[in-house]
């Protein structure tokens, strides 16, 4: 009972329609930065190594390497301030989370390439 009522709640907030992306995908996520009146779109570009939560509560957690430092960000699915996301290219992967390619360095970060429809070709 209670959770139908928060889904009939949530579904008002929920994204029509959600991009397909999977764990491995390498993906630029387009965002929405606000600095004080100015508004404009930022690109960030990595690896997807998780998805959790369902409904409104739905994250995903891209990792990129800066220089030698990796960087992660989490960005809610359905957020106004993610704008898109696209795949660019698929990965081969046999979990769900992969942690532990935050162990890794160099070309051992990089992920087998799977052959799929839903990746961007450039």
């Amino acid at each position: 009972m209670k959770t139908e009522i928060l889904d009939a709640v949530e579904s008002k907030s929920l994204k029509k329609e959600i991009p397909h992306f999977e764990i491995g995908d390498i993906v630029d996520v387009h965002c929405r930065i606000k600095e004080g009146e100015k508004e404009r779109t930022q690109i960030f570009t990595g690896t997807v190594i998780a998805r959790k939560g369902r409904g409104v509560n739905e994250t995903f957690m891209v990792r990129r390497m800066v220089g030698n430092e990796g960087v992660e960000r989490i960005f809610p699915l359905h957020s106004p301030n993610v704008l898109n996301v696209r795949a660019i290219r698929s990965g081969k992967t046999r979990r769900a989370k992969l942690y532990y390619l935050r162990k890794r360095t160099g070309k051992s970060v990089r992920l087998p390439q799977r052959h799929s429809t839903h990746t961007v070709s450039k």
